[in-house]
């Protein structure tokens, strides 16, 4: 059971403070609220919400892939966001995205990300871009299959294979 200490404070006062210290570093309020709300129906609303039981799942001889939300599943999305799983002993292909970047957070797992010449290791806890056109591939080296996010700075990813 957390405490009201333990809460992070969602009061009148604190949201008046975020605003305050906005305010500090030259944007006012009144200009950070004013005109940015775009009206959102009920049936646009189905394509902004995604629960993962709702995606479909690619499976791969290396792992799976739930791609949650895209221009494809959500009209109009200017980002592309995937739970990816790489099994032990794995590797995804190596490619490259020509269109966007890549932001991989691990969650589970512990990998070796191979990025254009270089290897990086990769545990629960860290992020890594990937600029685009860089060929790069995980390979899972631990004994538990690895769980990640994946995002994309385009709605409409594209992926070339390199071998």
């Amino acid at each position: 059971m957390t405490s009201k200490n333990d809460r992070p404070e969602l009061t009148r006062r604190g949201v008046l403070g975020g605003m305050a210290a906005t305010a500090a570093f030259g944007f006012s309020a009144s200009s950070a609220l004013a005109n940015t709300s775009v009206p959102v129906d009920a049936q646009a609303l189905e394509h902004l919400v995604v629960a993962v039981d709702d995606v479909p799942t690619a499976q791969f001889e290396w792992g799976t892939l739930k791609w949650m939300l895209s221009a494809e599943q959500s009209p109009g999305a200017e980002q592309t966001l995937g739970i990816c799983q790489i099994f032990p002993g794995k590797v995804n292909p190596l490619h490259y995205h020509p269109n966007c970047e890549e932001i991989l957070y691990m969650i589970a797992g512990r990998g070796r990300h191979r990025l254009g010449d270089e290897s990086v290791e990769l545990t629960p806890g860290m992020a890594i871009r990937i600029p685009q056109n860089v060929h790069h591939n995980l390979e899972n080296i631990g004994w538990e299959t690895i769980l990640c996010l994946v995002s994309f700075s385009s709605g409409n990813r594209k992926m070339v294979h390199v071998q």
